[in-house]
């Protein structure tokens, strides 16, 4: 009788681990129509494709409009008809701070938000800005064990954000990235423990910051337009100083990303082997000599600077010290990104938001325009030169097989309007679709 009852439940388990593998092998089949295409940016978009999704990733791009794949009894089959729409990957934002927006109570918020309040914060910001169309970002400057939880939340399907690559700032004590504006206690309460001084302190803050979790680490050279100090904002890491920072965080496979404005600062973290500038303000001919042969990228935050600008004319927000900086740098933006882009400089795209409100990324891509830029390459740097910049060009950046089905959707072409991407009524990120107005 023990016998039998024995060979009853093994017959059981096997047939319910046969059951399980078969559920395992369902998958979730998408077709998208697309009216218009650019599949990928810098190439001409293609008329009536068809997409095909299996579990979030793209398994074919197909001529016409399919209605009909294989699937097996167990897999679900939808079909999205955006046959009307122009159809592209999703937008990438470089440059993001997703835990907070400037305004005139951040002093206060500072000191009543808790940490939990802080990650909500920036759960929010998130949702806005994948709703807006962005489904990759890079956020440079945030509060580390926040920034990481809410990263691998979303990768979890926990909360609905942006797919996140997260940084840890490495900066020098006094220098834009440290705290201040506050009353000596408090500085010495909020002071990180990656703020550094001399090469070596600043091999092993990098260390530190990449053990903790960083995805890529955010250095900056010279000093801020948001630091409420009169320091300026020519370079503030010394030489030795950045290249060990840089030769740190490349040994253990992380990239580094140099907030920079003065052109001395832009061209020591690019001669110390910087993956990008960020801003890039001042950038000189010997700026330009830099970016070409070294490969980096420049990430310029025009609507940061444009935000700034705003603000220190039209609100008292800011500290005289702040003012001055805001529009003096943020007035010059415009003038260095042309020449940069003329002459051919990589160009990722990049916002800052947080400066400027979340949501509103896409107001970048009309400043890019109205500063000379084509609207392919503003669509370019966006998607495969922000892929690039991130190690990412195998899974995102263009729609093509094996990689993540990351798509947005417009009703018009940005291509010959680019302020169509400031309404984006279709985005899905790795086939689930979180928003479809269209």
């Amino acid at each position: 009788m023990k016998k039998t009852v024995f060979a009853v439940s093994r017959l059981t388990t096997l047939i319910g681990g046969a059951l399980l593998a078969l559920a395992s092998q369902a998958a979730e089949i998408q077709i998208i129509h697309a009216g218009q295409l650019l599949a990928v940016p810098g190439e001409k978009p293609l008329e009536q494709q068809s997409i095909i999704v299996r579990d979030g990733i793209i398994t074919e791009v197909k001529a016409g409009f399919v209605k009909e794949v294989a699937v097996t009894a167990d897999d679900t089959l939808a079909i999205i008809d955006l046959s009307q729409a122009f159809v592209m990957p999703g937008l990438m934002d470089m440059h993001v701070h997703l835990q907070g927006e400037l305004g005139p109570k951040n002093d206060s918020q500072k000191l009543r938000m808790s940490d939990a309040d802080v990650a909500m914060h920036s759960a929010y910001f998130a949702k806005k800005t994948l709703l807006a169309g962005f489904t990759t970002v890079r956020d440079l400057g945030a509060k580390a064990e926040q920034i990481y939880a809410l990263r691998d939340g979303i990768n979890k399907g926990w909360v609905d954000g942006p797919r996140i690559i997260a940084s840890g700032g490495v900066s020098v004590t006094g220098g834009h990235g440290d705290v201040d504006g506050m009353s000596p206690d408090l500085l010495d309460l909020y002071t990180e423990k990656t703020i550094c001084d001399g090469p070596f302190d600043c091999r092993r803050a990098t260390r530190r910051a990449i053990k903790f979790g960083a995805d890529v680490i955010k250095i900056t050279s010279t000093g801020g337009v948001l630091s409420d100090t009169n320091t300026g904002t020519g370079q503030q890491m010394e030489d030795d100083e950045l290249k060990e920072v840089i030769d740190a965080a490349h040994a253990l496979g992380r990239k580094v990303a140099s907030h920079a404005h003065s052109a001395a600062g832009i061209n020591a973290a690019l001669r110390a082997g910087v993956d990008s500038i960020e801003h890039g303000s001042y950038a000189d001919k010997d700026s330009i000599k830099l970016f070409k042969k070294s490969g980096a990228f420049l990430v310029p935050t025009l609507l940061a600077g444009d935000t700034v600008v705003q603000m220190a004319k039209s609100t008292d927000v800011f500290s005289p010290a702040i003012k001055e900086k805001a529009i003096r740098v943020g007035g010059d933006m415009m003038d260095n990104f042309k020449a940069s882009y003329k002459a051919g400089v990589k160009i990722a795209y990049g916002t800052d938001s947080g400066v400027s409100h979340h949501g509103d990324n896409a107001k970048e891509a009309v400043l890019m325009h109205a500063a000379g830029m084509t609207n392919m390459d503003i669509l370019k740097s966006a998607t495969v030169n922000a892929a690039e910049l991130i190690d990412m060009s195998a899974t995102l950046g263009t729609l093509e097989k094996g990689k993540y089905a990351d798509i947005i959707a417009t009703s018009q072409s940005p291509l010959d309007n680019i302020e169509t991407l400031l309404n984006i009524p279709f985005v899905m990120k790795s086939g689930i679709v979180y928003k479809q107005d269209l």
